[in-house]
């Protein structure tokens, strides 16, 4: 069994096209793998309750279809911080009831990725921040670096408060994100320098997740 918390350097820098190329490549390797994202904002209302389009993205990713509800435990409306949107909602965000979700997606599957929520320091509520599911969870964790101006302290800053909250950053994922950036190679290079754990691959800009899963290299957190 294989479980990894999808962090990310911060909002917006494609945690869940990364999500969906791994799973493509962990499926490439036969194994049967699965996403979840347990806590979403930004939610729409369908004839079968709240959908989030990142959760609905994970979900078509996998081997097979989950339940909605293990995939996406806790959906939220309002496009806002998780702890605002629940506050809004009247919602008190606890981890017991995305742990159950999470057990029952690892009961059938070789691998689940859980993607985490805007950056590492999101809070979920009073007291509980997203880096506590992984902590918590004692998930390892692989980090998506937005490839853009800034990229380089997001990411170290992410890497050292990783570190710092005593979980294990096992690889990270640069995702093209600017296709415009300026010395993007040199800045590939620093991170692969500074950073304290392997470069997984590269994922070029514009890239569907089955053709993006093809830039991944998973031995160094499979074996």
């Amino acid at each position: 069994m294989s479980t990894f918390f999808i962090a990310g350097t911060d909002t917006g820098v494609g945690k869940t096209h990364a999500t969906c190329a791994l799973l493509h490549a962990l499926r490439a390797r036969d194994l049967t793998a699965c996403g979840m994202k347990p806590v979403a904002s930004g939610c729409f209302d369908t004839a079968e309750g709240l959908r989030n389009d990142d959760a609905l993205a994970l979900q078509a990713a996998s081997s097979a279809p989950m339940p909605y509800e293990w995939v996406n435990p806790l959906a939220l409306r309002e496009p806002v911080s998780p702890h605002l949107a629940a506050a809004h909602a009247g919602v008190e965000i606890g981890l017991a009831p995305l742990r159950d979700a999470f057990e029952r997606l690892r009961a059938v599957h070789d691998a689940v990725l859980v993607e985490g929520v805007g950056g590492w320091l999101v809070p979920l509520s009073r007291g509980l921040m997203a880096s506590d599911i992984a902590r918590q969870w004692q998930l390892p964790v692989v980090l998506v670096v937005g490839l853009r101006l800034g990229c380089l302290n997001h990411a170290l800053l992410s890497a050292r408060a990783i570190a710092t909250d005593g979980c294990r950053l096992v690889g990270w994922i640069g995702n093209r994100i600017d296709p415009d950036m300026a010395a993007v190679d040199e800045n590939i290079a620093t991170l692969r320098q500074l950073l304290p754990a392997p470069c997984l691959g590269v994922l070029p800009h514009g890239a569907t997740p089955q053709a993006a899963a093809s830039r991944l290299d998973l031995t160094l957190i499979l074996e």
